[in-house]
Formats: structure tokens, C-alpha cells, sequence
């Protein structure tokens, strides 16, 4: 089961190897890891998504908790938040076959960001699955290369996770 962790840190040196450490040390596997600062600069934030069972995810959330550097952790259930990710996939197409990839990309609502003589390289930028899809309908095509970010997300609607509903729980 993959369970998403949205967790603040401090924006410091130092802070994603002490965090990638406590999961090797733990033999927890990370699936993907994002990073980026927040609407506070001070302020990062991950978006760790942890392969493993309710057991497990309740010990990383534990673990992670206690660093100090770690200003909040939160399970994000998927159904209750918003996922991306960005997938550049590169393909090496015969001129006949170049049509139906553009076609394919344009059903996806990806684009087409690179074309050579013998590839085209689509990037898409949407939900997990959906890259996966893409992936899958790109495979018979010869992939020759293929990077994705990992994914990003927050909670939907109105709810949040901000440092300072932590601060006030530490009162």
C-alpha cells in the first residue's frame, strides 16, 4: 500500500540527508520524495510517498516527528487530496508512427516538447495514474528515456497543514 506524507521543514542544510538517513536506517522504502520551499521561505516542504502498510506509515510518521528539524507531518489520504506529477517521456517513433503519438499525446492532454528526426519527447504534468497510463501507451513505441518528479500534493478544500497549527499545539 502507498501511502502520501506531507511534511514541513526547516529550510536548512542538511535536512533532507538527515531524513533520507532515518529512512535507511529504518529499511522504510520512499517510492517518491518532492521538495520545495512553501509560501514561507524559511519553510520547505516534502511530499514522501512510503510504500509499506498502516504499521509501517504509523513508524515513519513517528520517526519523523521526532527530528527537529521536522515542523509537521501529515498523512494525506489519496482520495482527499490533490497529486501531480511530471513526467517527460521520450520515444523513438518511425515517420509513420509519428502521428498516432501526437495523437495520443493530444487524448492525454500532454504536449509534445521536443521532436527530432527519430524521437519526440511528451511531457505530461497531471495525477499518478495518468502518467502511468501514458507510460503504458508510450511502451510499444521504444521508450529511450524517461524522468518523473515524484509527486506533489496538498490536502483539498479548506484544510491545511502550516506550521503554525504546530506551533499552537505546542502551546
Amino acid at each position: 500500500m502507498r501511502q502520501i506524507l506531507s511534511v514541513l521543514v526547516e529550510n536548512k542544510a542538511g535536512v533532507l540527508s538527515r531524513i533520507a538517513g532515518l529512512f535507511a536506517r529504518r529499511g522504510f522504502n520512499i517510492h517518491s520524495l518532492t521538495v520545495g520551499t512553501t509560501e514561507d521561505a524559511t519553510i520547505s516542504r516534502m511530499t514522501i510517498v512510503v510504500d509499506g502498510d498502516a504499521r509501517t506509515v504509523e513508524q515513519v510518521e513517528k520517526q519523523l516527528n521526532k527530528l527537529v528539524d521536522v515542523l509537521k507531518v501529515k498523512k494525506l489520504p489519496t482520495q482527499e487530496s490533490t497529486r501531480r506529477e511530471l513526467a517527460l517521456v521520450k520515444v523513438q517513433v518511425q515517420a509513420k508512427d509519428r502521428g498516432q503519438v501526437v495523437d495520443l499525446a493530444k487524448i492525454l492532454n500532454a504536449k509534445i516538447v521536443d521532436i527530432s528526426h527519430t524521437t519526440l519527447t511528451v511531457e505530461l504534468c497531471d495525477k499518478p495514474e495518468k502518467v502511468e497510463l501514458l507510460i503504458e501507451l508510450l511502451s510499444p513505441y521504444q521508450i529511450l528515456e524517461l524522468a518523473r518528479t515524484g509527486m506533489a500534493a496538498l490536502q483539498k478544500g479548506s484544510g491545511a497543514i502550516g506550521y503554525q497549527e504546530k506551533n499552537l499545539s505546542r502551546g
